[in-house]
């Protein structure tokens, strides 16, 4: 009988062969995530700043107004902006601030507890990276390198991590997504019919109302997909969106006592609705240009195919370009990268460019690439993709030029963050303005959120998102023509000095915004202005909710 082959001599069959790759991968994106994380965390610090001593988290101003509902929440003074104020629905992420006013019960001072926020915000992006890898590697047929260069691609995307790290619904709003698309392409290659997709892309609109845009685009592509559940899909799935809707309006018509969030009066009412989706196009096209344009085609050049995988991430990330445009884009489109609606579906469209990088990969190796034997032609094709993918986290985060790269390796802060800018700046004045007032002064702020938040002062919304009054005035345009788009900035064309001034009379005038000349009059007759924190504030003359004793000396009249 013949001996057996001593074990140090014996080939692995191609079976473990493949199994050992498969750990290898699995390893690699366990790496990738923790990576992640551990940059999740750079970035966060990088954001904070130091006062007095003291390291402080602030998140971006959007946010923090959130964070202003969620307080006032969990200390018992209702949804509201301002203590005892109005009720006003002045955030679009009803989930999204309950659950910040959970955080709130935690003993932490206001210094720290944006930070649990944002590690929040980490591991929820983490979160999403699997199932970005999951939907890559169903898209691309199992290949493992698709997936791991969707993943990377996804968790160096700048945009998507300053929205989701600065404490913005984004974060939820992606994941959301990412979940919803996995188990829509399980529906339909199984041609079953899945209740909890429709639960969970519903409980998003909860988050934030315009996920209804996701809902619709994913109930009706299963609905063309798969003929055999076609009436379940519609029909489940528009009672479910009805469901949440009518809750979310009953509760709103119960608390607030309006159809609709004083945001949707404030951005999208009172200026002209082709204007509107005309910058909403410009916008658009220089994002696209932005990040190369030929790279950002590639993802639509898959839908060649006519793979339903494939088309189905192309129909809910053109879904959400189009919504972009409907609204004009967002407010921090100088920025650059994707704006905050786009951006939660990006790692589609991340997942895509995947599969089309390595198709191209493959192409240039076998075309041009003079090789004899196999392998040489696998390390050729490698070695193209890998170029390929260094080459789109490149391009994807030159948002604007290279200083969005600075940013993205955390050489300089992100927008508004860190040491200098204007979140420190904010906070330094809302911490000054706190010894020099009562807590029972009011003050006129244009940055909503973390001003009021801070300070833990009322506050008098200058630009109307808290205000049901400016919210539903006609948008300010002082430009025509091709500078009426660059002048265009959602939730910040709408400000009336009249009534925030003059008939409100707040303690303190803390910010003003365009057009300053009309406020100068109610500034000189009832105002005085000092130096606080190198920035002027103007006091009301005889205020009995003002330190005068206390306030500078410096005039900056």
């Amino acid at each position: 009988m013949a001996e057996r082959e001593p074990a140090a001599l014996q080939v692995p069959s191609a079976a473990s062969l493949s199994v050992r790759k498969l750990s290898a991968y699995r390893l690699a994106f366990c790496a990738i995530v923790g990576l992640y994380l551990v940059y999740a965390g750079a970035f966060i610090y990088r954001t904070s700043f130091v006062i007095d001593g003291h390291r402080y988290f602030s998140l971006f101003d959007d946010a923090m107004i959130a964070m202003r509902y969620a307080h006032n929440l969990a200390h018992g003074y209702g949804l509201v902006w301002n203590p005892g104020g109005e009720r006003v629905e002045g955030f679009t992420d009803p989930l999204w601030v309950a659950f910040l006013s959970l955080i709130h019960f935690l003993p932490l001072g206001t210094s720290k507890i944006c930070l649990l926020v944002q590690l929040s915000a980490a591991v929820i992006l983490a979160a999403n990276l699997h199932f970005v890898r999951r939907i890559a590697l169903h898209v691309s047929n199992n290949s493992q390198t698709v997936a791991l260069s969707a993943v990377i691609l996804t968790a160096t995307y700048l945009p998507l991590n300053f929205w989701g790290l600065q404490g913005m619904e984004v974060c939820v709003l992606a994941l959301i997504v990412s979940i919803s698309l996995c188990w829509a392409l399980a529906s339909a290659t199984k041609r079953q019919f899945q209740l909890p997709l429709y639960l969970v892309l519903g409980t998003g609109t909860w988050v934030r109302a315009d996920m209804v845009v996701p809902f619709i685009a994913v109930m009706l592509f299963l609905a063309m997909a798969d003929p055999k559940n076609r009436t379940r899909h519609l029909v489940w799935g528009t009672l479910v969106l009805l469901c949440f809707s009518a809750g979310q309006t009953a509760l709103r018509l119960w608390y607030f006592g309006e159809l609709l969030p004083n945001t949707y009066y404030l951005k999208l009412t009172g200026y002209p609705l082709l204007l509107r989706i005309t910058r909403g196009i410009a916008v658009l096209a220089a994002f696209a240009w932005q990040a190369n344009i030929l790279l950002f085609a590639i993802p639509f050049l898959m839908g060649v195919r006519r793979d339903p995988r494939v088309l189905l991430l192309i129909w809910v990330f053109g879904a959400q370009l189009l919504y972009s445009v409907y609204v004009g884009g967002d407010a921090w489109e100088y920025w650059g990268g994707s704006n905050r609606y786009i951006a939660i579906a990006m790692p589609a469209f991340f997942i895509l460019l995947a599969c089309g990088l390595r198709n191209l990969s493959r192409f240039v190796a076998d075309a041009f690439v003079a090789v004899q034997e196999r392998q040489q032609l696998v390390f050729a094709r490698d070695g193209i993709f890998v170029v390929l993918v260094a080459i789109s986290v490149l391009s994807f985060n030159c948002i604007h030029g290279v200083d969005g790269l600075a940013e993205l390796f955390l050489v300089k802060a992100p927008l508004h963050t860190g040491a200098g800018g204007e979140n420190e700046a904010d906070v330094r004045e809302a911490l000054a303005l706190q010894k020099l007032t009562t807590p029972q002064a009011t003050l006129l702020v244009a940055r909503a959120g973390t001003i009021p938040y801070f300070s833990d002062r009322n506050g008098v919304d200058l630009l109307g998102k808290n205000d049901t009054h400016v919210a539903r005035e006609p948008m300010r345009r002082s430009e025509s023509g091709l500078r009426a788009l660059v002048e265009y900035r959602p939730g910040h064309m709408k400000y009336d000095y009249a009534y925030s001034v003059g008939e409100l009379q707040p303690d303190l005038v803390v910010q003003l915004w365009k057009h300053q000349e009309e406020v100068r009059p109610y500034l000189a007759q009832n105002y005085v202005g000092f130096v606080v924190a190198d920035r002027c504030v103007y006091f009301r003359k005889n205020s009995a909710n003002v330190f005068w004793d206390k306030v500078p000396s410096q005039s900056c009249n």
